[in-house]
């Protein structure tokens, strides 16, 4: 006689339960149709590195085979390789995506910001950035943060709150029980999001690999 073993819906024996890729996968897409639920003007930040892209795969799979509901914020810091605003361009084309592209270059030549003496710009990003959400009236905005970086991204929500100012006050945060997600913002507020949050840098890594997702 055979006896057969019940196993819980979802426990790790059960035929339905998701593997550690699939977790995360199916996670971020329910993160994107809560933001297109509850936002009028979201955007995806998109630099071309490894996070944003495997970030802008996962969007387009949530909403697939309709087309992504969300435009993509480029902040140019001048300072691109070629090959990967070669890489946005095709994407952008591919998708038939709306692109806004913030460039620290215009604003270093109006006089608004100055060059630093060790000639990196990413620390001269956020201005473009606050005033290119400001000015286009973004008032969710995806990023690539995960909180394996470092302490401080440690402490975000998936939705954190920022001010006019895109500024952020940890006392000002929501919990985030049982995956229920506040968007509730006042006007000149945004929500910055971040799908990628329980994520790890292996994670992205392997997903790429099984997703076969291109990378410049």
């Amino acid at each position: 006689m055979t006896t057969t073993v019940a196993t819980v819906e979802g426990g790790t024996d059960s035929p339905y339960a998701l593997s550690h890729l699939d977790a995360l996968e199916s996670e971020a897409v329910h993160i994107f149709r809560e933001v297109a639920g509850e936002f009028e003007r979201p955007v995806i930040l998109f630099s071309g590195g490894k996070d944003s892209i495997v970030m802008l795969h996962l969007a387009l799979k949530a909403f697939a085979p309709a087309p992504l509901p969300f435009a993509l914020l480029h902040v140019d810091t001048g300072h691109n390789f070629p090959e990967v605003l070669d890489h946005r361009d095709r994407v952008v084309a591919a998708h038939t995506l709306t692109l806004h592209v913030a460039r620290v270059q215009d604003y270093i030549d109006r006089g608004v910001l100055r060059e630093r003496p060790d000639g990196t710009r990413n620390p001269l990003q956020t201005l473009p950035l606050t005033e290119k959400i400001r000015s286009e009236r973004f008032d969710a905005v995806f990023g690539g943060g995960r909180r394996d970086e470092e302490k401080a991204r440690a402490k975000e929500r998936v939705f954190s709150l920022r001010d006019e100012f895109s500024q952020w006050d940890p006392r000002r945060q929501r919990p985030e029980l049982w995956n229920l997600y506040n968007g509730r913002h006042a006007h000149g507020e945004h929500v910055r999001v971040f799908p990628l949050s329980n994520w790890t840098e292996l994670d992205v890594w392997q997903y790429i690999a099984r997703e076969n997702i291109e990378l410049p």
